[in-house]
């Protein structure tokens, strides 16, 4: 196919790729603990169905142990055509307070060009993706395809690491793509080098047999809560900085945004300063960030005169990609233990974690997808690094080291992934799958080896 009739066949099937994102967005398919399974299983079934339908000979769902079923897919190499695997998830993260949203977040709503709806960026665009521009070719890829769509990503994807380590063949590939980032802005067409890599744990601290009085015991019994707080504010100095010893800054050859443009995308109230030194390039995708994502206290509601026995929180660390994930952790947690106050008790659990990737410029894959991107998007892409983290990145380099690995995909930075009204522009969409497609139809001009 020539450039011009992938074009063509990705703008005639968009309204069919349209409705197979609704469909994929409205199934709540959020695979965390305490919510229903049967979504999820809905979600691969669908999944399965849209890759059939694309034109893909061998469909079939696989399980994964110890998470929900990852659909693997593929198609034959034509003779002397490279192979390349397609990764996307199905997973969503929770709503959180539905208060919050303007539009039901699994009633998929399209307004003015824009789909709104949890997992409508993330990652429901990366499946949908992978599906239309496949379904551009009819069947007749050129290249080989392998498609691997994670049921877990969002709450433990390093559960798919322990699959690619156990079954190689099986996703062995020239290059891989990871349909799961996006752009700075729409638009802005960008490939990512870096990803950090994540970490995260709960701590837990422990000062009595149970609550107590605050007016007959205050000011002499230990304070769980209060102990937790001070151990957590701890962890950064005045300016913002992570300040556990062994943590130390990076920088980051490019640049990210303005730091207008990120106060307006992060939605910082004027006259709150950010926090960090360096610049924005250096501190979202070089260096550590900590993070309280959750705790566990009484209510303010709920509140009532006490001093509290037990007092929990949830830790997340970024990671730059020259990091250690195992060895932050070790950091963080040494470094709570030593700033905890009175003697309390304090205990950890609930580890998880994933390395960064720093990626190779310069290989033919590399040199297709920028072609692509120039050609969907109308301007030269640029090289950008992401603060968040995908789990299974790290895995296939190791186990592959001579795949390219590729990372872009139709999210971007004010799509609200993880938050309230998540969205989709859905001409930021068909761009992407039309790059995917002309990256497909070049890259398969290669003939080599990986």
């Amino acid at each position: 196919m020539t450039p011009e009739e992938i074009e063509r066949a990705v703008e005639e099937g968009m309204p069919q790729t349209v409705e197979d994102l609704r469909r994929l967005v409205a199934i709540p398919s959020v695979a965390f603990p305490g919510h229903s399974e049967a979504p999820v299983l809905e979600a691969a079934a669908l999944v399965e169905r849209l890759l059939r339908a694309a034109g893909l000979p061998h469909v079939r769902q696989i399980p994964i142990e110890g998470s929900f079923p990852a659909v693997f897919a593929e198609a034959p190499a034509p003779d002397g055509a490279p192979t390349v695997l397609l990764y996307a998830h199905y997973d969503v993260q929770p709503s959180g307070d539905l208060a919050l949203w303007r539009t039901p977040p699994f009633e998929p709503t399209v307004a003015d060009g824009i789909m709104y709806g949890r997992g409508a960026a993330d990652d429901k665009s990366g499946v949908i993706t992978h599906v239309a521009a496949l379904r551009a070719f009819n069947g007749r890829f050129p290249v080989g395809v392998k498609v691997i769509i994670e049921g877990q990503e969002e709450y433990a994807g390093e559960r798919l690491e322990a699959f690619v380590e156990a079954n190689p063949d099986l996703l062995r590939a020239d290059a891989m793509v990871i349909a799961d980032v996006g752009n700075p802005e729409v638009g802005d067409p960008a490939i990512t080098t870096s990803l950090r890599g994540m970490a995260a744990f709960t701590v837990e601290v422990r000062t009595l047999a149970e609550a107590v009085h605050s007016g007959a015991f205050g000011g002499a019994a230990p304070d769980a809560l209060a102990a937790l707080m001070r151990m957590l504010t701890a962890l950064h100095d005045d300016q913002g900085n992570v300040r556990v010893p062994g943590l130390e800054p990076g920088t980051f050859p490019g640049a990210a945004l303005g730091d207008e443009e990120f106060r307006a995308l992060a939605g910082v109230l004027d006259g709150v300063s950010l926090v960090g030194d360096g610049s924005l390039a250096d501190r979202l995708w070089a260096s550590y960030a900590i993070t309280v994502t959750g705790l566990d206290v009484p209510t303010v509601t709920g509140a009532i005169n006490a001093v509290q026995a037990v007092a929990r929180a949830r830790v997340t660390i970024r990671i730059p990609a020259s990091g250690d994930a195992r060895q932050a952790l070790n950091d963080v947690t040494a470094f709570l233990e030593k700033v905890a106050p009175w003697g309390v008790k304090v205990s950890f659990g609930d580890f998880v974690s994933g390395s960064g990737f720093q990626i190779e410029p310069g290989g033919p894959a590399m040199n297709a997808a920028e072609r692509a991107l120039e050609r969907a998007f109308g301007r030269a892409p640029r090289q950008v690094g992401q603060g968040g983290s995908i789990p299974l990145v790290a895995a296939l380099a190791r186990q592959f080291p001579k795949a390219e690995i590729l990372l872009y995909g139709a999210e971007d930075d004010g799509a609200s992934i993880h938050a309230p009204n998540e969205r989709v522009v859905l001409e930021e969409l068909r761009r992407t799958i039309t790059t995917e497609a002309l990256f497909l139809a070049d890259y398969g001009g290669w003939h080599g080896a990986a």
